[in-house]
């Protein structure tokens, strides 16, 4: 991916705007995972830089044809953002308000390694020593995910999970089971996906033809 710290500006012709956003402080947030949530759907970011006024960020794919998005930061902060600009994997946003920037950029060094969950819901089969069973995923991260399953699993039990991939094929995942609640399970990833992948398995769910752009 590339991290370099160019900034781009967040509208194509200067303005008495512009220039107040460009001397706005403004800050570089390399590999900084967040997740853009519009009318169609969640869909993964990496935030590059971000001022008072606005953020640009890199993308995996296309976006939904949308104005508006909420950006939700990895540890739960949510800001109404406009999209102004999108070109390749690249586009920029303006706040609806004023941002903290030093509390955004301090968010973002407390919580370094914590990981984006999506709220995408699918069906999935699990494989155990004892048979297949039905389930489905109600949320989902890089590192694993919550689901639900009429068939009893036990705590710590090795199992393999049978879903979409990121590039539309069947992908098993090994997985172990952490924590269960009635018929929900919470299971962790042996076989992790890279932000990349998770990115592109999020819009093969949602929009694929967010791919194909």
């Amino acid at each position: 991916m590339d991290t370099g710290t160019n900034t781009a500006k967040l509208t194509p012709e200067p303005t008495a705007t512009d220039a107040d956003q460009r001397a706005a402080p403004r800050f570089t947030l390399l590999i900084r995972a967040a997740k853009l949530v519009s009318a169609q759907g969640e869909f993964v970011c990496v935030i590059r830089d971000v001022s008072e006024t606005g953020i640009s960020v890199r993308l995996f794919h296309a976006l939904p044809a949308c104005a508006t998005y909420a950006l939700h930061m990895p540890a739960g902060a949510v800001y109404e953002v406009n999209r102004v600009w999108q070109r390749d994997n690249e586009a920029g946003f303006t706040f609806d308000e004023t941002v903290e920037v030093a509390r955004l950029v301090h968010e973002s060094a407390e919580y370094p390694k914590r990981g984006l969950r999506l709220g995408l819901c699918f069906p999935v089969t699990i494989h155990t020593l004892s048979g297949c069973f039905d389930a489905v995923v109600e949320n989902v991260s890089q590192q694993g995910a919550r689901l639900s399953c009429d068939t009893l699993l036990a705590i710590d039990q090795n199992v393999r999970i049978a879903g979409p991939g990121p590039g539309g094929q069947i992908r098993e995942v090994r997985a172990k089971v952490r924590w269960r609640r009635d018929r929900q399970y919470g299971v962790v990833f042996d076989d992790t996906f890279t932000l990349g992948e998770f990115a592109r398995l999020a819009a093969l769910l949602q929009a694929p033809a967010l791919l194909e752009s």
